[in-house]
């Protein structure tokens, strides 16, 4: 049977409150539509473990209807709980006044049991949890802990986001006062005139569900929408149109589009050279469950129509992006679902670890970019088929292999590797021959603080291939906890190093960014310095995203070896994070004010101040507009001396 918890009950509480006559237990999901859909196994294990107790749910108005027609509860209770996303809000007279009529009818209810099922990701979202829990009166409360799980009498650790899928961490969690079940499907009641409704909405010319294509014409729901949430999870409508159009015409499929019209429909369907079955608005969520469980197969992005897909058991190509697929991918993962992403070092960006991080991604998008309409279209065919076991080509894309991998020191969670420059030399010419692609970043305490409150930053520093020491700071930091790093090793010299090798070895660069003019100048003062260097293209530019795409077909057009990026950080390494795999590029590395070294527009400090470790005084001397940035030195200081303080 499923449900676990890593951390066991209080006993004399689950026999005292768990096991009277007329158990009363609520659930709180105040989540979308499928979030909710997460956690009807869970509902199901307390369904089958406490038959005889009153199995109430708590959900916001828009996901009710997941559970209207469910036979695992016995009330639905609807609150509006955006209105108190934010303080300003909820502090409104009104809202407060709707806040204490509420607390009051959930007082009288008399709860012996409260389970939320809920990750307490923020500060206010806590209070609001624990507010919710002691006004219950429940004696019993249990719920996923991440150090801030007070209020909780029943607790499971919270691992972060995708660590386990949604599904699982609210059956650990249901799990701590005694429930189980062997089916963790997730579940959609659909109602008779539902029913009705979806044999009315199809064609009669429409085959029945052939399920895999076999016998008849498959029927094939299309959902370009993702809800309201975040936008940063659709991908294209050209892309569905594509995609539906060469169904038609290779399968002789009937395509359904579903959604609102705010996600999209009669966009993909005026952009279809077929015709298509357009839902757009006519469905309820009952109507829509019906529908998709006729279907072949759906398609679609990061929704809670995906979920509903799942729920009602119809195989899916479900498109990722910038949310986590670990957490909130099809389920169950039993084979008939296909997840497509491009594994890029910055994606997902969104729900990682412990921190919400970025909802609405990044203005490139590429993730989403990178999901071709050929990439689905083989997806669906595979399901059609009926082979479960395909690989998306786009996850050919992975990280060096561990043998790349040399010995690193982490600080404040950001890796650095413990490398001199004969060895990170002798890494990267190992990439190169590699042919698969490999970002290098140079690691900096400034890049320590910034990613201490940019996520997506230090997910792409620990990701990145090879992350070296540039900063004497490092160094320091690294001896102070108790883990040395051999030296520091800079990007300027380590450029400098790299065309020699390149020029010995006859690899080719490619110099993209910095001032107009200084990439030019930079690969003139290497080739002069290194006669045989092979430079095959410089280019200024800049991290805007309107000038991305260009600049990616100038790079694929010139095919470098190894690709040297002077944007600055972090937006460097973001732009060759989100285009690594786009470029096919061997080896892509920020080298953030090396070109303005080399080609002598800027002055680098004396040997004997390198090597005192004070490059950054003269730099600070000769570009006082820096002070700013090098307040990010002594908040160094203070949060290595702090970590470790807390680690005695």
């Amino acid at each position: 049977m499923v449900g676990s918890s890593d951390q066991g009950p209080p006993d004399h509480l689950t026999k005292d409150h768990l096991t009277k006559d007329h158990l009363t237990i609520l659930v709180v999901k105040l989540s979308d539509i499928g979030d909710v859909l997460t956690a009807t196994p869970a509902l199901r294990a307390l369904r089958e473990s406490f038959p005889a107790a009153r199995l109430e749910a708590l959900v916001p108005p828009n996901s009710a209807p997941v559970l209207a027609e469910s036979p695992l509860v016995d009330d639905v209770i609807v609150f509006d709980k955006f209105q108190y996303d934010r303080p300003i809000d909820a502090f409104k007279p009104s809202s407060l006044a709707a806040l204490v009529r509420f607390a009051r009818d959930l007082r009288r209810r008399r709860y012996d049991c409260l389970v939320i099922l809920h990750h307490l990701t923020t500060r206010w979202g806590t209070l609001k949890y624990a507010a919710l829990a002691l006004t219950s009166g429940a004696k019993v409360r249990a719920g996923l802990d991440n150090g801030r799980g007070w209020f909780l009498t029943h607790r499971v650790r919270d691992h972060g986001f995708g660590a386990r899928h949604e599904v699982e961490y609210w059956l650990d969690v249901v799990g701590t006062i005694g429930a189980r079940t062997e089916d963790t499907s997730l579940e959609m009641t659909i109602g008779a005139e539902d029913e009705a409704f979806a044999n009315d909405q199809i064609p009669p010319f429409l085959s029945p569900p052939t399920r895999g294509g076999r016998g008849g014409c498959p029927l094939v729901a299309i959902h370009p929408g993702s809800g309201g949430y975040s936008l940063a999870r659709r991908w294209s409508a050209e892309g569905f149109a594509q995609v539906a159009d060469a169904l038609v015409e290779r399968y002789g499929a009937r395509i359904v589009l579903v959604g609102t019209s705010a996600d999209g429909v009669s966009q993909v369907a005026s952009l279809m050279r077929s015709e298509a079955v357009n839902l757009e608005g006519k469905t309820t969520l009952g109507q829509l469950a019906a529908i998709l469980k006729r279907c072949d197969l759906f398609i679609g992005a990061d929704s809670g129509v995906m979920h509903l897909a799942a729920a009602v058991g119809t195989p899916l190509v479900a498109i990722f992006g910038p949310s986590n697929h670990r957490a909130w991918g099809p389920w169950p993962r039993d084979g008939r679902h296909i997840i497509l992403r491009a594994e890029l070092p910055c994606s997902p960006c969104s729900y990682v670890s412990y921190r919400v991080g970025q909802r609405e991604g990044c203005q490139a998008m590429t993730c989403m970019k990178a999901i071709t309409p050929e990439m689905v279209l083989a997806a669906a065919e595979r399901v059609l088929l009926g082979n479960p076991d395909f690989q998306s080509p786009i996850s050919n894309f992975r990280l060096p292999t561990s043998n790349l991998q040399p010995p690193a020191s982490t600080i404040l969670g950001v890796r650095t590797d413990n490398v001199n420059y004969d060895q990170a030399l002798s890494l990267i010419e190992g990439f190169v021959v590699s042919g698969t692609s490999h970002q290098v970043v140079t690691v900096n305490p400034e890049f320590i603080v910034a990613a201490q409150s940019d996520d997506d930053f230090r997910r792409i520093l620990n990701a990145s291939s090879l992350a070296l020491p540039d900063g004497v700071g490092l160094l320091w930091a690294a001896r102070f906890l108790g883990h040395p790093l051999q030296k520091r090793v800079t990007g300027t010299d380590t450029v400098q190093r790299l065309a020699a090798l390149a020029a010995q070895k006859g690899y080719s660069l490619f110099l993209l960014g910095a001032a107009p003019g200084v990439a030019v100048a930079t690969a003139a003062r290497l080739c002069e310095t290194y006669p045989d260097l092979r430079i095959v293209g410089t280019h200024a530019g800049s991290p805007a995203l309107e000038e991305e795409d260009e600049i990616v077909r100038l790079i694929q057009r010139a095919k470098p070896d190894i690709l040297l990026v002077a944007y600055g950080a972090p937006a460097q390494d973001k732009w060759i994070a989100r285009n690594l795999e786009r470029l096919g590029v061997p080896v892509a590395m920020g080298v953030g004010g090396a070109f303005d070294f080399i080609s002598g527009r800027a002055k680098r400090a004396p040997r004997w101040l390198q090597r005192l470790g004070l490059e950054w005084l003269h730099r600070l001397y000769r570009q006082p507009w820096r002070w700013r940035r090098m307040l990010s030195l002594p908040k160094f200081v203070w949060l290595v001396m702090w970590q470790r303080l807390a680690k005695r």
